[in-house]
This record gives structure tokens, sequence and C-alpha cells, in this order.
């Protein structure tokens, strides 16, 4: 029981990561994001099993990122990708990511992305966030 907790710190603290990369890439030139990434991991010398959950969900965004964007853009309708807050934005991102990845259960990947929108972001965000991503799930039949 003790190893699964320790797991899913390390899963929440790599989803972190993984948005603080995101972001830095959605700043500056999100095509740029797989080499930015790697930077910000460096930067900030995250631990090995950190980087290894920040990592896939980094390349599922960079082999997919079209598909989820566009998968997003359809639960958005009132709100263009491009307009959404970059916190906000990244949050989405990444809990797409995770969706595709298919490992996650559904509520534990809303939930994280939630979290993550209220920590990095406002109350607001994370209403927004969970709002966009309930629709999401249930677009792809996971809800």
């Amino acid at each position: 029981m003790a190893t699964r907790v320790r797991t899913d710190r390390v899963e929440s603290r790599g989803r972190a990561r993984a948005l603080q990369a995101l972001y830095a890439a959605d700043m500056r030139d999100i095509t740029q994001l797989r080499k930015i990434a790697l930077h910000v991991f460096d930067d900030l010398a995250i631990e090995p099993g950190e980087r290894e959950v920040a990592s896939r969900l980094v390349g599922v965004i960079v082999e997919r990122g079209a598909e989820l964007d566009a998968g997003l853009t359809e639960v958005t309708s009132n709100w263009r990708l491009e307009r959404i807050g970059a916190i906000e934005r990244s949050v989405l991102r990444l809990a797409a990511a995770e969706f595709a990845r298919g490992e996650t259960p559904v509520k534990v990947v809303l939930q994280e992305a939630v979290h993550l929108a209220e920590r990095y972001g406002t109350e607001r965000s994370a209403r927004f966030v969970n709002g966009v991503l309930d629709a999401y799930a249930r677009r792809l039949g996971k809800l």
C-alpha cells in the first residue's frame, strides 16, 4: 500500500513538471515542446520518476498535439483554444494527453487537472477546466 501512495505522489509531481514544460513552450514556441521540456527538466533537476511521467505526457502531446487540440476545440465551442489562458490551455492539453494514454482512471485525470488549475491558475480556472474536461471525457465515451 505504501508503494502505491508513493507512486501517486510521483505521478502528481510528474504531471506538474509536464505542465511547467507545456506552459514554458506555450509562452515561447509550442512546436519546440520536446526541446523546451528537456531544458525545463534539466533546469529543475527533477528526479527520474517525475521526469519519466512528465516525459511520457509531453511525448503524447508532441506526437498527437494537433489531434488533441482538435478534440478540445470541439468541446470549447464558445472559446477558440488560442484564446484560452495559457495555464488553462496547458492543463487541458495535459489531461487530453493522459486520456489518450488510457492508463489513468478518468476521475483521477479530472481531479489532477482541476488541482493543477487551482494551484497554478485560479478557482475560476479550475471550474473552467473541470467543465471542459467533463465534456471532453463524455465526447470520448469515457464518462
